[in-house]
């Protein structure tokens, strides 16, 4: 069975010792592909990175690109610059994912009008969730997708409607579970909060991201 595991978003290089997950992943997961998944915006800050990922065959960096924006493109150049040299002088296998043409609504509206959809039929939400296999890690629990993990923090910040409280009571996979507990955590699928998403993806394009 193929295993792989991810380092993505946020945004994974803003964190000062980036090359050091390589080696605690590697050393949990000594079979799996791994891949690092970022804008590629502070990957300049991590000059060790190209050695550490050098000598691991088994391991890619994608480059998420978030915008087709003349101003985006233009800033993005030196970070293409950046990875072509990393491959060209440490053989780093680099892809780039054009993220803005994916980009999916999981609720209506935002801030305090963000409302979620209400079409009752979470197995075909789950089946077509962008989602569906990035459990996601916080506050030391592991969340089936990180749209219920910062729910509360929206929660705190907005105040949100009473149609949210069936999610905000979503229970994550605490630290101390035993095996069983997480394997089952990861066989599962469809869930009941998975009814706060759409049956049926809704694209759209984000603002340009950069700041001015």
């Amino acid at each position: 069975m193929l295993c792989r595991y991810l380092w993505l978003g946020g945004e994974p290089s803003i964190h000062p010792d980036l090359a050091g997950f390589v080696a605690l992943s590697r050393k949990h997961w000594p079979n799996a592909h791994l891949r690092l998944v970022t804008n590629g915006f502070f990957l300049h800050r991590h000059p060790d990175l190209p050695a550490v990922l050098q000598r691991d065959p088994n391991v890619c960096i994608y480059l998420s690109i978030h915008h087709d924006a003349p101003e985006y493109q233009n800033k993005l150049r030196p970070v293409l610059d950046l990875l072509r040299n990393w491959h060209r002088t440490h053989g780093i296998r680099v892809f780039t994912y054009l993220s803005f043409k994916h980009w999916t609504r999981v609720y209506h509206g935002s801030g305090n009008t963000m409302e979620p959809f209400q079409d009752g039929r979470p197995r075909q939400s789950w089946e077509q969730c962008p989602a569906k296999y990035c459990p996601q890690l916080f506050e030391g629990k592991i969340w089936k997708c990180a749209p219920l993990a910062y729910l509360k923090l929206q929660d705190a910040k907005y105040g949100l409607s009473d149609s949210w409280k069936p999610y905000l009571q979503y229970q994550p996979l605490a630290h101390d579970c035993t095996d069983e507990q997480l394997k089952q955590f990861f066989r599962r699928e469809e869930e009941p909060s998975c009814g706060m998403c759409p049956t049926h993806p809704e694209r759209f394009k984000l603002p340009l991201p950069l700041r001015t």
